[in-house]
């Protein structure tokens, strides 16, 4: 642990030999589904043709809502999303059935010739206008402190204004994909390209009507996953098991990256309106928030990723007074879903943007309005659900990322660029990022694993959670070969089974390696102390003078291979595996009132980007980004710094060329790479440095690390500001600035003509 490592899988991408649910070896027999989609948004269907589609060429059979012997909705939390459209539509591209072919290529020409009658209802698109009349898929939530509204009107001064929040399509390079093969005596084996085997286990059972134990879920690896295969890689898995239902033979699915685009969810949009109140430093003395989140035709995740929005609106700041309204809106588009950062940093993004612009109403610079905002000592270390911020780093952190990346004296230099260039205009901004580390949903954060040691010397490891990239495999291996004493090499890891590892939780909220590092931990810990129980007994001293090093078991009497070892306390009839299993502590959470302590510990970071717009068309350059990011004591530095990286290049498309774009139809247009425009190498800077927080956990984490997976995704919202800087810096009024996401050249040309927010 501790130290750089090559990912377990990396050989094996770079060679093109990584082994995922499209390269398997089909079982005899097997049909490929395709999805017959609704060319409608939103109304009842009068009539479904499937002649024509049942005549096309090497087409066996349809699937539809009749052909379900389990429930027809699907089992999520809120149970209010069909598994098959039946008696209506609500967003184009939902899902009326399969057809099932010879091919894939078949079955997809065959898809395109479904006849659908709708009587069509008006389409609702618009957040506010939806929640208006009461068009909403979970009850709006309410979080209050103090009395904002007096506070706000007492404050010296005062800014209101809106904030549009665009989504973002999770673009994995392996898109939803499931493989549903029929088993002996009833049961069933699902391939998932799934961070969740355990759901999608529950839904497949729940739709054939057959108990849990008769579905198994494997998943050795995803191509990638950001949230999107956290529940919705359940439908696919749904629709290819009631497909071998009724063919009675096994069936592939594998959507088109169009389709994918069509049928599946997206990061949540969403739309802030904000009041603040605040005095002359820029210390806010008072937030109203009111948020609508796009949750689309169905709830999915929507509940705990606006909840997440409603935790993360403080971000890195101390809020006296503050009161959040949440609406969580129905639209007639695809039920939005998990994506990296849950929520947050929608939440995020709207107190960012009342900081810069706080600092622009008062003159000042705006890292030093950050700094005053930030949590301190107590009673400044409460947030409005009220966990207290322990342990909180940020102020030296931040102090420290400005002095390294000397952003005075580049604050000095751009306002002279500035002042010289009517054209190209720089901006500058050092943001913050303070992230809740844990499932909200307490029940998830629990975890297992098994590890078991062959005769050899050689270990197997399972454990509940998915590798989507990210090197949580390597991670534990990692561990677990710590524990043993082991080299690296002599570790493999198992792919992720339901058979193995029962109602496992979902890889997400960033909590991966410490549940399930923490669990293979502990069974790595059992099987040693087996060893060195029968070790000590056989040598004459304490188990506790058992050491495990280099892959030697020494005792004060002799020194034994970590293979001579094993095989002698098999010998004597030693157990040679174990279970281990692992709960978050100190957590906490009372849904109804959004109180309590929902997160184990924060993770910090603060990244500093500098731009340059052109004040003529619109267009922009990241020159140059500095992060300095806290992931506790890194369990592999190497990994953690790649995902810094790429989750900052990921939130940078969010928020600058990611553009999802429906028609007044409800038509997504933006379903492909011609017209959806995720970052490439050269949106990234010649200058990207990372440097990592020296300072360990303080919380006993596994290793003394943190979680890495999401928090680094908000680092973007540097480039955000820096954006908006340039903007003010170019129209020189000092007004706040109105730029919704994703910054786009035309929204940049608007902003540079249109003073938008409201102030006093």
């Amino acid at each position: 642990m501790n130290r750089s490592a090559h990912h377990e899988s990396a050989h094996l991408h770079v060679q093109g030999l990584a082994s995922y649910i499209d390269d398997l070896p089909l079982t005899e027999g097997t049909l490929h589904a395709a999805p017959m989609l609704s060319p409608n948004a939103c109304g009842l269907i009068e009539k479904l043709d499937l002649s024509a589609v049942l005549g096309s060429d090497g087409v066996h059979t349809v699937v539809t809502a009749q052909d379900i012997p389990g429930d027809r909705l699907l089992a999520t939390f809120v149970h209010d999303e069909p598994v098959f459209a039946a008696e209506r539509v609500d967003h184009v591209g939902q899902v009326l059935g399969l057809v099932l072919a010879d091919s894939h290529r078949q079955a997809r020409a065959a898809a395109q010739r479904v006849a659908l009658k709708v009587n069509a209802q008006t389409v609702h698109l618009d957040a506010r206008a939806s929640q208006a009349q009461n068009a909403t898929v979970l009850p709006t939530v309410h979080v209050q402190r103090g009395q904002a509204d007096q506070a706000i009107a007492q404050a010296p001064h005062r800014l209101s204004g809106q904030l549009e929040i665009g989504g973002q399509e999770h673009y994995y390079l392996e898109t939803q994909i499931a493989y549903a093969i029929p088993q002996d005596n009833g049961e069933w084996l699902i391939h998932s390209s799934t961070q969740h085997p355990g759901e999608v286990q529950h839904w497949v059972a729940h739709a054939l009507h057959v108990p849990m134990h008769a579905v198994r879920v494997v998943c050795r690896r995803m191509g990638g996953g950001f949230g999107g295969k956290e529940t919705q890689a359940g439908h696919l898995a749904v629709w290819a098991a009631l497909a071998a239902k009724k063919t009675g033979r096994p069936v592939k699915m594998r959507l088109s990256r169009e389709d994918d685009f069509l049928i599946t969810g997206k990061r949540h949009p969403f739309s802030h309106d904000y009041t603040v109140g605040f005095d002359e430093r820029g210390v806010l003395l008072g937030l109203q928030s009111t948020q609508w989140a796009h949750c689309g035709f169905s709830a999915d995740l929507s509940g705990p990723v606006s909840d997440r929005a409603v935790f993360h609106t403080d971000n890195a700041y101390f809020l006296s007074d503050v009161d959040i309204v949440s609406h969580r809106s129905k639209l007639n588009t695809q039920s939005h879903t998990a994506f990296r950062g849950f929520g947050g940093p929608q939440g995020m993004l709207l107190i960012e943007t009342v900081m810069g612009d706080i600092a622009r109403q008062l003159n000042r610079d705006a890292l030093d309005v950050r700094m005053a905002n930030l949590y301190g000592d107590a009673p400044r270390h409460t947030t409005p659900y009220g966990m207290e911020v322990t342990h909180n780093i940020l102020p030296a952190l931040m102090q420290q990322l400005a002095d390294d990346c000397q952003y005075r004296e580049r604050r000095e230099q751009i306002t002279q660029w500035n002042a010289q260039h009517t054209i190209i205009k720089k901006g500058l901004a050092l943001t913050p990022v303070k992230f809740g580390i844990s499932f909200t949903a307490t029940q998830f954060n629990q975890a297992g694993a098994l590890v078991s040691v062959y005769t050899d010397g050689s270990v197997r490891i399972n454990h509940g959670g998915t590798e989507m990239g990210q090197g949580l495999h390597t991670k534990v291996c990692a561990i677990v070969a710590g524990v043993l004493g082991v080299a690296l090499d002599q570790v493999r890891i198992s792919s992720s089974d339901t058979d193995k590892i029962a109602n496992a939780s979902a890889t997400a909220a960033s909590s991966g390696t410490d549940l399930n590092g923490r669990a293979a931990e502990r069974a790595a810990l059992q099987v040693k102390h087996n060893i060195a129980e029968c070790l000590a007994k056989a040598d004459g001293c304490p188990p506790e003078e058992v050491v495990f090093r280099q892959g030697e078991v020494m005792t004060p009497k002799q020194s034994r291979s970590f293979a001579q070892a094993v095989q002698y306390a098999y010998s004597q009839r030693v157990a040679l595996w174990s279970d281990g299993f692992y709960a978050t502590p100190k957590i906490h959470y009372d849904r109804h009132t959004l109180t309590g302590r929902p997160f184990y510990y924060f993770a910090y970071g603060a990244a500093c980007s500098e731009v340059a717009i052109d004040t003529l068309t619109g267009e922009h350059k990241l020159l140059r980004v500095d992060i300095l990011h806290d992931v506790g004591k890194s369990l592999n530095p190497a990994i953690d710094i790649g995902q810094i990286e790429g989750g900052f290049v990921q939130g940078l498309g969010w928020l600058t060329t990611e553009e999802l774009v429906w028609d007044a139809n409800g038509k997504l247009l933006t379903r492909g790479a011609s017209t959806y425009k995720i970052p490439t190498a050269a949106d990234i800077p010649s200058q990207f440095r990372i440097q990592l927080w020296h300072e360990a956990n303080p919380e006993d984490n596994i290793g003394g690390s943190k979680a890495v997976g999401e928090p680094p995704f908000m680092l973007a919202i540097s480039v955000f500001e820096a954006l908006r800087d340039a903007v003010a810096q170019a129209r020189g009024n000092g007004h706040a600035v109105r730029l919704d996401a994703p910054v786009t050249p035309e929204r940049i040309l608007m902003a540079l003509q249109t003073p938008a927010s409201t102030t006093a």
